[in-house]
């Protein structure tokens, strides 16, 4: 290694240092400065303490969401390459503090999940030890996640907390257990479904574009219908999830407004596409630029929705403590201060561009190859099953759900390759198999004249030839069954991605129950 490449090495670490040094700088920025409002405007309240550090550790919180949950709908895009990172990052932020703001609702539960009984409490103080406590320990377990690279729910993140919390306060007959079992289900449930919904909709892709010889027919006649598709699936998630806090309507309605819109977005997608496709080629490449402005809103209204529901995650314990400090009394519901809400919406954003690209470059490129036609399919599973789940009761993770897609186009892709590739293989075979004889052949042969020891030059030679033969022979079985070998063993989903981010799941409750119970005891030695 020279002198140059030591010293652009270094120069790069410097710049890497640099730039972590900023990173954590603006977000203790953020947390400091959330702690002193809640100091200043809360100085006159009993136990205004206590609300200051949740508020710090509420900021926390979203700081973590946005660096770990949000990836999930924007990652496929910028995998794909509809986006930029850049251009991600700032829609999502924009898009994540609007549907917070606007659609995050001005109620919260306090108990999250409905997982512990407010009556296990003995008295205001200790549910305001014990939401301190799940705050902080979802934060850590996100923040621990994230640097390890795993996509996680925020959700049940901040549910292990709130359980492992109530535990340490009031025992295990606290939990609600039936809920959490159907937590513990969506662990299943939610990638399961994510993946199969992606990967049909991928398979339908391809049937119907992607494998027709005339690739530019089939673009103008289904790139309109699958848009207009995703708009009505779109409309009808964001009715019945986005905008649920301003305007309450039923399922059959949002399905109706949604079936409207993607009407009107069939019409206007429909002339654009034919006029797009004079100057397309009749390639696949293509099929897949079609789809690109629809991932760019689907990115966006993925943002938006996650912003109106999983606020929550941040601000729920934290409106809650606020309530009980105000009020000193344990309600299941309570009102979400502005400046609460803004906590929730400004750290998500912030985290989100601070520590997000690193989950995005997981969620988009490190599990599988990502374009754009399997990025809209892991986008239609991300808003159909959140749509089929909340009508069938199911409990669902949209973080699972958005992986399990990514796993399910994966596999789709793995077992359409080794479909394909199975006649070749079968050909390979018999090529192996009959080049395998005839080295037997050759072989017996020059085993035959070196048992007559011929001492004339004809057969000198032929010994010669056979010898080159031979060896010319089994350097192509050599290769034969190389090739045989790689085409057997192709993977399009990373196995070791798998097994990294099933491990997180599972023990991601766990992990905040013991980390909210260990803080909680430690909070409750200080105090007594």
């Amino acid at each position: 290694m020279d002198i140059r490449t030591v010293k652009k090495m270094e120069k790069k670490a410097v710049k890497s240092s640099k730039n972590d040094f900023t990173k954590l700088g603006l977000a203790l920025f953020f947390m400091v400065g959330v702690l002193f409002y809640s100091s200043v405007t809360h100085s006159g309240v009993t136990n205004s303490l206590f609300l200051a550090i949740a508020a710090l550790f509420g900021a926390y919180m979203a700081l973590n969401i946005g660096a770990n949950d949000v990836a999930n709908n924007v990652g496929p895009a910028v995998g794909s390459r509809a986006l930029t990172m850049g251009g991600a990052i700032i829609i999502a932020a924009i898009f994540e503090a609007s549907g917070a703001l606007i659609a995050g609702g001005d109620v919260v539960g306090t108990i999250k999940k409905g997982i512990i009984d407010p009556s296990a409490f003995v008295d205001a103080s200790q549910f305001i030890w014990a939401m301190t406590a799940a705050l902080l320990a979802g934060g850590l377990w996100l923040n621990l996640a994230t640097t390890m690279g795993a996509p996680v729910s925020t959700t049940h993140s901040i549910v292990g907390g709130v359980m492992g919390a109530g535990i340490a306060a009031s025992g295990f007959g606290a939990v609600a257990w039936g809920t959490m079992g159907t937590i513990a289900a969506s662990w299943v449930i939610s990638p399961v479904l994510g993946g199969v919904i992606a990967a049909l909709f991928l398979f339908t892709i391809k049937k119907t574009m992607i494998y027709k010889e005339d690739k530019l027919s089939a673009m103008k006649k289904m790139v309109p219908l699958y848009v207009a598709i995703m708009g009505w699936a779109f409309v009808t998630y964001l009715m019945l999830k986005g905008v649920k806090h301003i305007v309450k309507v039923d399922f059959l309605t949002a399905l109706g407004i949604g079936f409207a819109a993607a009407a009107a977005i069939y019409l206007v997608v429909k002339p654009m596409v034919a006029k797009a496709a004079v100057s397309l080629r009749n390639h696949r490449d293509d099929v897949n630029k079609l789809f690109t402005i629809p991932l760019i809103f689907a990115a966006a209204l993925l943002s938006f929705a996650h912003g109106a529901n999983d606020v929550a995650n941040a601000v729920g314990p934290l409106a809650g403590i606020a309530d009980a400090v105000q009020n000193s009394v344990i309600s299941t519901k309570a009102s979400i201060p502005m400046w609460v809400m803004l906590v929730g919406a400004v750290g998500i954003a912030l985290g989100l561009a601070l520590y997000g690209p690193k989950l995005i470059r997981t969620v988009g490129s490190e599990i599988t190859e990502l374009d754009q036609v399997r990025a809209y399919s892991i986008a239609m599973a991300a808003a159909i099953t959140v749509i089929v789940a909340s009508q069938l009761g199911l409990p669902v993770s949209s973080t699972h759900i958005a992986i399990g897609g990514v796993f399910g186009v994966g596999f789709l892709r793995e077992f359409l390759y080794h479909t394909k590739e199975e006649e070749l293989i079968r050909v390979e075979r018999r090529q192996l198999a009959e080049d395998e004889k005839l080295l037997h052949a050759l072989n017996a042969e020059k085993e035959t004249l070196e048992a007559k020891q011929g001492k004339s030059q004809e057969d000198y030679e032929r010994i010669v030839q056979l010898y080159q033969m031979i060896e010319d022979e089994e350097e192509k079985i050599r290769l034969d069954k190389k090739q045989l070998k790689r085409a057997q063993k192709i993977k399009y989903v990373k196995r070791d991605a798998i097994k990294k981010i099933i491990a997180a799941w599972v023990i991601t409750v766990p992990a905040a129950a013991v980390l909210a119970a260990a803080i909680f005891y430690t909070i409750r030695g200080m105090m007594l």
